[in-house]
């Protein structure tokens, strides 16, 4: 029923029918962005790689200088059974090292283990599969050489359309420098009442994955022996930031994760804060690797919440999916291909998204991951087309659980948290992340909106057919 162990820790599917298987000092953050405009842009002749991240002792309000994006290879890493518990050493990476890296340098040794936190949270999930650290690492063939242009994937009027609608929607160097100059700003102030804190922008600001229209999610780290509560300090950010001459519109969100909602003053843009929600700024690097792993993945999933917003199936608080569960669907598909788009990076490369890795260290763990290069070179339109067939025809939600750890789907177990409508794994804490669907018509919705969409986009081959192409991009193209 479902695909032997042994085949998805290959990185390939075992079925051949198709394209598709069966159903201390106070420091500051500094994002050092270095991407030419707009943000991370795909047609930059050569090698890339990711944006370099690294902590300083004083704060930069520097605008957001260009930097190269990944070309990835099947260049992979032996597996070592033991790492060192030492932390991985923390290099700067400025502009003057952005050169091409010889494929005898990719290949070089494993990183060591970072620092891990004791203590663990462990799911139903982790009794029935075996740790990552059990499984070969993939030996996939070489690839001679990779695209370095999305036009590449872009050889119908369907792909070519997702193209100008990622172009035209897609986050910009000014918007994320702004976001990063309200955070410092922010830090600066907030540490006048908690000394040691700081800030994280996370989410699809830092993810590769934003629009124009994105807001900006911020995670507020406060260390030491004293537990925090949440409520408590977002109480206390109120009134610090009814006095901040930059932020207005201030509103305490109860929620499940509390949050500290407020606008940059006189302009749209809105940012979230929450406490200590760690698991966000994990999963954003994790979504950032995965982003920038190949050149079709930004666009598929700019295209997909665009699209499943049009249609109304992209909010959890009424009940359907989140844009995060969107995304680990689209990751999910394209891990799960007869001849896949993207490995499972933690599978592969455990020790650079440990769990338990100290929060200081999360940022570098995806440093020490060698490229990849896909061998499937379908188009976007391809892509997006398999993508709507494969959970509207192939995908079986009443037994499956989506896992992109495992790159592959797990089957249901009969605990409560994998009893619902639709069942998607969160990378770190391994529950489900589309609990939300609690309603079997919200879930009959999504079904038929998948079915739907399959049908129309198969028969017209226009992306029009299923979303207003140029209302988005020109409502995108007027933010900011």
């Amino acid at each position: 029923m479902f695909p032997p162990r042994g085949a998805a820790s290959r990185g390939r599917s075992p079925y051949t029918d198709g394209l598709y298987p069966p159903p201390p000092a106070t420091r500051y953050y500094e994002y050092n962005h270095q991407s030419l405009s707009p943000v991370n842009s795909f047609f930059v002749p050569g090698l890339q790689r990711l944006p370099t991240y690294e902590w300083k002792p004083t704060p930069s309000t520097s605008p957001v200088l260009p930097h190269r994006t990944p070309t990835m290879t099947n260049g992979r890493k032996r597996q070592i059974d033991e790492y060192s518990p030492h932390v991985v050493k923390r290099q700067r990476l400025d502009s003057s090292s952005d050169l091409l890296i010889a494929p005898s340098l990719i290949r070089g040794p494993p990183p060591r283990h970072p620092e891990v936190l004791a203590g663990s949270s462990r799911s139903g999930f982790d009794r029935r599969f075996p740790s990552p650290h059990s499984r070969p690492r993939p030996q996939v063939p070489a690839v001679p050489e990779s695209p370095n242009s999305l036009q590449t994937y872009a050889k119908d009027k369907l792909s070519d359309q997702m193209v100008e609608l990622f172009e035209a929607c897609q986050q910009q160097t000014s918007d994320l420098a702004r976001k990063e100059m309200c955070r410092t700003r922010l830090q600066q102030d907030i540490q006048r009442v908690y000394e040691v804190a700081r800030l994280y922008l996370t989410g699809s600001s830092m993810n590769g994955l934003g629009c124009r229209s994105s807001d900006a999610d911020l995670c507020l780290v406060l260390k030491g022996n004293k537990r925090h509560d949440p409520i408590h300090v977002l109480s206390v950010l109120q009134r610090l930031f009814r006095s901040l001459s930059y932020v207005e519109r201030i509103q305490l969100i109860r929620a499940k994760v509390p949050i500290l909602r407020f606008r940059e003053k006189g302009s749209d843009l809105e940012f979230d804060l929450n406490v200590n929600n760690t698991v966000g700024i994990r999963n954003t690097f994790l979504l950032r690797s995965y982003a920038y792993a190949d050149l079709r993945i930004r666009p598929m999933i700019l295209v997909v919440k665009k699209w499943a917003r049009h249609n109304q199936i992209n909010d959890a608080s009424k009940g359907t999916l989140s844009s995060y569960t969107l995304v680990l669907m689209v990751l999910h598909y394209l891990q799960t291909l007869n001849e896949p788009v993207l490995p499972s990076l933690q599978r592969d490369y455990p020790e650079c998204f440990n769990p338990l890795m100290d929060i200081d260290a999360v940022p570098d763990g995806p440093k020490h991951i060698p490229p990849y290069i896909s061998r499937n070179q379908s188009s976007l339109g391809e892509l997006l087309l398999g993508f709507l067939k494969y959970y509207a025809t192939y995908f079986r939600w009443d037994e499956q659980v989506i896992s992109v750890r495992e790159a592959r789907a797990l089957p249901k177990s009969n605990s409560h948290e994998w009893s619902k409508y639709i069942c998607v794994e969160e990378p770190f804490e391994r529950n489900n992340v589309a609990r939300a669907v609690h309603e079997k018509i919200k879930f009959d919705i999504i079904k038929a909106q998948f079915v739907e969409s399959w049908r129309i986009l198969q028969q017209r081959k226009d992306l029009n057919s299923i979303l207003p192409v140029r209302a988005i991009s020109n409502k995108e193209s007027s933010r900011r």
